[in-house]
């Protein structure tokens, strides 16, 4: 006994001198935090394993912050209303029957901060020639303006808009809309019945030049080319010796997109309504025993200009904090925060669990999500397709959106080429 209890305190004064010798070994301090790293690290890494993508929260769009603009005066308002009309119903906000609102009050409220603009109308008045017409209107054009007042004008008629400098020679309060009336004249191409056609030239050469109608070497002009252009002239273009027909066609509305600052992302505004143009086209045929053989175009005149449909496209971003964390978690570059954001507002107003066809976003993912259902932030059918990202496609609102990131540059090129689509089709 005696001699276990010697060889115990040898080897436990031994282990007590290793011990001393380890802390006042220079290295002791360093390969003790090294150990410690490594094992923290190796918890980090466990935990990741178990945790495919940061799990961030975020706030379903049920309630929205408004910001309402009514002549430059911006309110902010919140508001659980659907729809624009929605709000100025509860709002009790009139429009007058020559206001204007931007955009119409049948577009849907969907993203944070939405902007919605009121414009009240001022006095016009309109000077087309000796006639004078007063009117209020709130109209984005100054076409819209005239037609306001109820004059008439054709496609190839100016309006320039004005305001008075001096109102003791001009005592006029508001704006002016000047119309310049285009010369209308009577043109027979090739023994063709006469068309009427609207010019601002000044000269019959101006007038060829302007509507675009080519003179060839057997072709005669007349009256001369230098003849100033009157109204109700008859200019006629001859070839002789063959025979002809006229077709006429519509030309389709043409549509000009501007960008506005003052409507949110994707919004929209029409400022202008289009209309029409006439093309007429001159054919010369050959006959024979009474029955046409061949034709050879001659000439297509536009003999009515469309005017422009012009449609205000709105680009101001907001994107709520919360929902900036999400997408950031995801990977997805902060210039593309505002395409994404409309996106997933119309989709699934920011649920993540969010099966297509309910109006609610349940706090939990549901228990079973049928594969013919859009779900999730971005919709995708079927949702069991975000598992590409994640095991936690189902609940986790980073993981979805990393999956439809990869899905909108695989299909669209870009989010920016998705929200075109979006905007064009409203689906993706």
């Amino acid at each position: 006994m005696q001699h276990i209890k010697k060889r115990l305190h040898r080897t436990y004064s031994l282990g007590k001198h290793r011990v001393r010798r380890f802390h006042e070994h220079p290295a002791s301090l360093p390969l003790l935090l090294f150990l410690l790293l490594v094992s923290v690290g190796a918890l980090l890494i466990l935990f990741g394993l178990k945790h495919d993508v940061k799990q961030l929260t975020v706030i379903p769009n049920e309630n929205h912050i408004v910001l309402l603009s009514v002549d430059g005066q911006t309110q902010t308002i919140p508001t659980n209303a659907d729809t624009v009309g929605q709000l100025l119903s509860k709002l009790h906000l009139t429009l007058g029957p020559n206001d204007r609102i931007e955009p119409d009050q049948t577009v849907a409220i969907t993203q944070d901060k939405f902007r919605i603009n009121i414009y009240r109308g001022v006095p016009v008045h309109v000077i087309d020639g000796l006639a004078v017409y007063n009117t209020v209107t709130a109209a984005a054009t100054p076409r819209g303006m005239v037609t306001r007042a109820g004059v008439q004008l054709y496609p190839e008629d100016l309006v320039t808009v004005t305001t008075s400098d001096n109102l003791v020679l001009q005592p006029i309060i508001g704006v002016q809309a000047i119309v310049k009336r285009a010369t209308p004249v009577n043109v027979s191409l090739y023994g063709s019945s006469d068309i009427t056609m609207r010019t601002q030239s000044k000269t019959v050469a101006d007038f060829i030049k302007d509507k675009k109608i080519v003179i060839t070497a057997k072709d005669t002009v007349k009256p001369a080319l230098s003849t100033p252009i009157t109204a109700g002239m008859q200019v006629d273009i001859i070839r002789n010796g063959i025979h002809t027909i006229t077709v006429t066609e519509d030309i389709p509305v043409p549509v000009q997109t501007i960008t506005d600052s003052s409507l949110s992302i994707g919004a929209t505004a029409v400022r202008q309504e289009g209309s029409v143009g006439k093309q007429v086209d001159t054919y010369e045929i050959d006959v024979e025993q009474g029955q046409e053989v061949s034709r050879k175009l001659l000439q297509s005149v536009v003999t009515v200009d469309p005017v422009a449909r012009i449609v205000a496209l709105g680009t101001a971003v907001y994107v709520a904090p919360d929902k900036a964390a999400v997408m950031a978690a995801a990977g997805i570059n902060p210039s593309d925060y505002g395409a994404v954001d409309y996106i997933v507002s119309h989709e699934s107003g920011w649920c993540p669990t969010k099966l297509q066809g309910t109006h609610v976003c349940p706090a939990a993912a549901p228990t079973y999500i049928p594969d013919g259902l859009g779900y999730g932030l971005a919709q995708a059918t079927p949702g069991s397709k975000m598992a590409s990202a994640g095991s936690d496609w189902a609940s986790n609102p980073v993981t979805q959106l990393s999956w439809a990131t990869g899905y909108a540059i695989a299909r669209y090129g870009s989010w920016q080429g998705a929200y075109q689509h979006w905007y064009a089709h409203h689906n993706w």
